[in-house]
């Protein structure tokens, strides 16, 4: 015999006018499923997340980096930048070896891999972009796209 009582949480009163889905966090999360989703639909490797995506670019575009010097231009924090350094590694994308200068140092570059892989999945990035702003008239996108530079 179960002996729980049967618990059923009280409606809670709310600050006077409070919707969650009207909160710009609520807001900002659900555009960011959105464009994730877009983004794994469209980028063209189902293994690269956003985020390894824009490590992936950076060390394209400006060659070796330190991983603390990758983690800031990519706005990742050093755990994070840490998680994905060590999963493109394990794909053999990237390679890091001692800066010569401070042994503790790691210097990150792309392998051969790497860059094929940047080379296909670049052409998609402007696509992806287009396609999470689509529900926006063309003067809303750049407005938008301002607006997020502010608050970034």
């Amino acid at each position: 015999m179960n002996m729980k009582p049967d618990i059923k949480a009280a409606p809670s009163a709310l600050p006077e006018g409070y919707v969650l889905e009207d909160q710009v966090g609520h807001l900002i999360r659900r555009a960011h499923q959105r464009h994730t989703a877009l983004f794994l639909a469209m980028i063209g490797d189902a293994q690269v997340t956003t985020t390894q995506y824009a490590a992936l670019v950076k060390l394209y575009e400006l060659g070796e980096l330190s991983q603390n010097h990758l983690g800031r231009l990519t706005a990742m924090d050093p755990a994070t930048i840490q998680g994905v350094i060590r999963r493109l590694t394990a794909r053999k994308l990237i390679s890091h070896r001692p800066d010569k200068n401070d042994k503790r140092r790691r210097c990150l570059s792309l392998t051969p891999a790497g860059r094929e892989l940047v080379m296909r999945l670049i052409a998609n990035g402007p696509k992806v972009s287009k396609a999470t702003l689509d529900p926006l008239s063309p003067d809303e996108q750049q407005q938008f796209l301002s607006l997020l530079k502010r608050l970034s």
